[in-house]
């Protein structure tokens, strides 16, 4: 295990990179820092062939509380009354949430504590994401004068209209069990039982060809933005290149003679 301040990464010997938010004393709120270690560990993880699933946890009772309001404050400070580091601070967050999206490698959310705003947003840009029982999550904005816009991207893509409009005019707190029925998560779970759950859907995961995984994970993202006929073109293209490649000839055969499929990740 190699240790940041505020960033702690394991690597497993399965392939399963643990990356767990360690700034507790700030409720691991998106820092300035917290931002820079984001998005260089999944920009290292998406090029490492060593990881093949990344788990993004946290500790202590917050998963994740959002922006550093205090930092966000002292920027008013500016002669533009904060305008150009607001302007840095949404996109540097932004750039991270779209590289989780972007990573080829699948990203589970092992949400322990309470997630809100800008920490909502990263549970929902994760691909999956398993809840404690006791956890929370909303985008309480609303109450300070501050729509959260930004998490409702990430939001809105996760659940219905009618579901995200309620937590995003409300500012209510949305139970485990409750973003599990919306699809926020996939599932809530004992808190004692949280970390072998994600562990086991990372490792059967990991089992799988990453050179598989990746080409249905940028496939995923991409045709959901298209209209129908040009999403079925698309998913079609990449179906061919898929059937071409030598894990899918491998994985057929391997169906076909019942036997386990040796992968090359290619």
């Amino acid at each position: 295990m190699t240790k940041t301040d505020i960033l702690l990464r394991d690597l497993s010997e399965d392939g399963i990179l643990r990356l767990t938010l360690n700034d507790a004393s700030r409720r691991n709120a998106l820092s300035e820092a917290m931002l820079a270690e984001l998005g260089a560990a999944f920009e290292q993880a998406g090029d490492d062939p060593s990881v093949r699933v990344i788990v993004l946890a946290a500790e202590g009772p917050a998963y994740c509380a959002g922006h550093d309001l205090k930092e966000l404050t002292a920027g008013r400070e500016a002669a533009d009354r904060g305008h150009a580091y607001f302007s840095k601070i949404m996109a540097r967050c932004s750039g991270v949430m779209q590289a989780i999206v972007n990573c080829p490698k699948p990203v589970i959310a092992e949400v322990t504590g309470i997630a809100t705003a800008a920490g909502c947003q990263l549970v929902a840009s994760c691909d999956l994401a398993l809840a404690a029982d006791t956890a929370g999550f909303s985008t309480p904005g609303v109450h300070i004068g501050l729509f959260c816009s930004t998490p409702m991207v990430a939001l809105s893509r996760n659940v219905n209209n009618k579901h995200a409009m309620e937590m995003l005019l409300t500012g209510d707190m949305t139970s485990a069990a409750r973003a599990a029925e919306i699809g926020l998560v996939n599932h809530a779970v004992a808190a004692d039982d949280l970390r072998a759950a994600t562990t086991e859907m990372a490792r059967k995961i990991a089992s799988k060809s990453s050179m598989t995984l990746a080409t249905g994970k940028r496939a995923f993202y991409a045709q959901r933005e298209l209209p129908l006929t040009e999403a079925y073109d698309y998913a079609s293209r990449v179906m061919v290149d898929n059937m071409l490649a030598h894990d899918a000839e491998e994985g057929i055969g391997a169906f076909i003679e019942k036997r386990a499929p040796q992968w090359q990740d290619q």
